[in-house]
């Protein structure tokens, strides 16, 4: 078999409709838009209408808050911190900062800080400085010899 013996299956592809191209076309004129009227003219978005009846959107009861101002934080697994211990990426011997975090390139950005989980086995002797980190991580990190310090400004929340 050559590349120009190479084609698709029979009904695998199908032409695109041309609209609004003679009455032949079985799309002429008016372009399978009806006539007149708002939807039949171009730059027309009415998402979500129903022809004056209140939408669903509306209908359906409004649940929950969404605080403005939460903190976003990087999620970052000790299973993860101790890969790239192992690549030689992080260095073990040297205390592990949140700029080391993102420079060994685990996390791309630390948004309003980075939160260490406990996913993960970790068996290298780490001392680490961060915003967050969760119980179990704490405890992982500690039963492995190393520590995990939590900065004081996500402590004061």
């Amino acid at each position: 078999m050559k590349l120009n013996q190479l084609h698709d299956n029979e009904g695998a592809t199908k032409k695109r409709m041309r609209v609004g191209r003679g009455p032949g076309s079985g799309k002429g004129k008016t372009g399978g838009r009806g006539i007149k009227g708002q939807k039949s003219r171009s730059g027309v978005a009415i998402k979500g209408y129903e022809g004056g009846q209140m939408p669903l959107y509306q209908r359906l009861p409004k649940r929950g808050f969404n605080k403005p101002n939460r903190k976003k934080f990087a999620a970052v697994n000790l299973g993860l911190i101790q890969k790239f211990v192992e690549a030689g990426k992080l260095d073990a011997s040297a205390i592990i900062t949140e700029d080391a975090i993102i420079a060994a390139g685990v996390t791309r950005r630390k948004h309003d800080g980075i939160r260490i989980l406990a996913k993960g086995d970790i068996t290298a002797k780490l001392n680490i400085e961060v915003t967050g980190a969760s119980k179990a991580a704490v405890e992982a990190v500690e039963k492995a010899g190393g520590s995990l310090k939590v900065a004081a400004a996500a402590a004061a929340e």
